[in-house]
């Protein structure tokens, strides 16, 4: 596997791409030509692949890292990077994109802090999917750790709760999972807004 640079190169996802298309590996690629013209219409006008005029295009991209505190904010400027790539620009998309860097954060952090033990390596996967956005953290600790209740006499252990709620609040859904590997996958998925109506 691939690790990003300095540069947020994503490694793609094994396997088959949807209807045949090349999956993107770096940031530049399948950057958006905005300004563009075809016939009178920019790039903004023409359906994205899951047929939604000017959203976001669709993909999957791995950002594997050493299970380190510097794999934070890379995986953050990673992910940023390629959601901006994707068309996720502007005032429509900065909740969403705001709200997708706090639960990266918080789950690279997660992983890092109390995974690391038994995962040197931290793997977050970015899918941007017929109107959703899904991020997964995977890591090969067997903990399957739950969301804790607010209690004000703790500093700390807060993490998954804010991401449980930031999801809830954006109308997605999150959950951990168990690996074949024995390990766990922790996912966040949030709606991408409807393309508001002149």
């Amino acid at each position: 596997m691939e690790q990003i640079s300095a540069t947020a190169k994503a490694e793609p996802r094994h396997g088959e791409s949807r209807r045949g298309e090349p999956r993107h590996s770096t940031p530049e690629a399948g950057r958006s030509e905005a300004g563009r013209t075809d016939g009178g219409r920019t790039d903004t006008d023409r359906p994205d692949r899951s047929g939604r005029p000017g959203g976001p295009a669709e993909g999957v991209w791995r950002f594997p890292l050493p299970a380190v505190e510097a794999s934070v904010p890379r995986t953050r400027h990673a992910v940023r990077d390629r959601l901006l790539a994707q068309g996720m620009t502007g005032v429509r998309y900065q909740e969403l994109v705001d709200d997708l860097l706090l639960i990266v954060s918080e789950l690279v952090g997660n992983a890092v802090k109390h995974a690391a033990e038994l995962s040197p390596e931290v793997t977050t996967e970015l899918s941007v999917r017929e109107g959703w956005v899904r991020i997964a953290v995977e890591d090969g600790h067997p903990y399957r750790p739950k969301a804790l209740e607010s209690d004000t006499g703790r500093t700390g252990g807060r993490g998954l709760l804010l991401v449980k709620s930031v999801t809830l609040q954006a109308g997605g859904a999150c959950d951990v999972e168990g690996t074949e590997e024995g390990g766990k996958v922790i996912w966040a998925s949030l709606p991408v807004s409807a393309e508001p109506e002149n």
